[in-house]
């Protein structure tokens, strides 16, 4: 269950720039929602050594985002690691929304969910959207070589990326 962080922090982190993040394995389904979001979003192979995961985080100057409390003990892990402490998925979205103010409707569909590379617009160079979508809101990833539409899953993916925002306006502190 998600805590009342208010009581244990004292301040949310202000990023300065647009954050970029690394999520290890544990965390790979809210990595996805952050590449939904339009977030760059890195997500190292599976069974890559804790090291080797804080090092890209720190060499590419990104968030590492953990549920791992070992990692914040690493030299660098204080500089880079944003370690989440609640249970499960929605609950870690509640926490990361809170700890950074992160605005889920930064830049939605703007990134491939599976490699993070931004989309073009239209399709594939050499094949074309299906008729009945029409060449309009068609998206594709160079490097996956997959083309994506505005289907109904968009406005469900789009409706959660609210309700996440709604959790950001709720824990923002009072004026």
């Amino acid at each position: 269950m998600w805590k009342d962080y208010t009581e244990k922090h004292s301040g949310l982190l202000c990023p300065l720039n647009t954050p970029r993040f690394v999520c290890d394995e544990m965390l790979r389904g809210l990595g996805e929602w952050l590449r939904v979001a339009g977030y760059d979003t890195h997500m190292p192979e599976e069974g890559t050594e804790d090291r080797d995961v804080l090092a890209m985080a720190a060499a590419d100057n990104r968030w590492l985002v953990t549920r791992d409390r070992e990692l914040v003990l690493h030299r660098n892990g204080p500089q880079h690691v944003l370690l989440l402490i609640s249970d499960g998925q929605l609950d870690n979205i509640k926490e990361l929304t809170f700890k950074l103010n992160l605005d889920w409707l930064h830049a939605p569909f703007s990134r491939c969910k599976r490699c993070n590379t931004p989309f073009h617009k239209g399709p594939l160079p050499g094949s074309s959207a299906p008729p009945e979508i029409g060449q309009q809101g068609v998206l594709h990833c160079p490097q996956c070589r997959k083309t994506y539409w505005k289907g109904s899953h968009v406005k469900r993916m789009r409706e959660r990326l609210e309700e996440f925002n709604r959790w950001r306006r709720a824990c923002a502190p009072a004026k």
